[in-house]
């Protein structure tokens, strides 16, 4: 079981920028599926981007490709989301989620799915 912890959410206005991080320890994240999941208020747990530890594909959502960016460092043993042109639909707990790559069959699965385990999330606001 990895463990993860999410940084980096606030409060931005609508176009701006944040980066989220997600250190993992306990585990190597080379040999995991890792993702960035939200959840808005009233709403279900949803994913949007992910990568694999081992090779770097990635997967995006509809709803945030082309303006979030997933990218890692497997020295760091973090996984970071670059988030640019921010909405206010955006706003959510975001939530990083790791699988291991040999329990799941594809990255797209695995980021459509709910993961087995999860930081303890990360708030971000975007004011209109």
């Amino acid at each position: 079981q990895v463990q993860l912890v999410e940084s980096g959410g606030g409060l931005v206005q609508t176009g701006g920028s944040l980066t989220l991080s997600c250190a993992a320890s306990g585990a190597y994240l080379g040999y995991y599926f890792i993702g960035w999941f939200r959840q808005a208020p009233g709403k279900e747990r949803e994913g949007g981007a992910c990568i694999s530890g081992s090779d770097g594909r990635v997967y995006y959502s509809d709803s945030v490709r082309d303006r979030f960016t997933i990218s890692k460092d497997n020295a760091k043993n973090t996984v970071y989301l670059q988030m640019n042109n921010l909405r206010p639909e955006d706003t959510a707990i975001y939530y990083c989620g790791a699988q291991n790559r040999g329990s799941v069959l594809t990255l797209r699965s695995f980021c459509v799915g709910l993961p087995d385990d999860w930081g303890q999330g990360t708030q971000v606001t975007v004011s209109s």
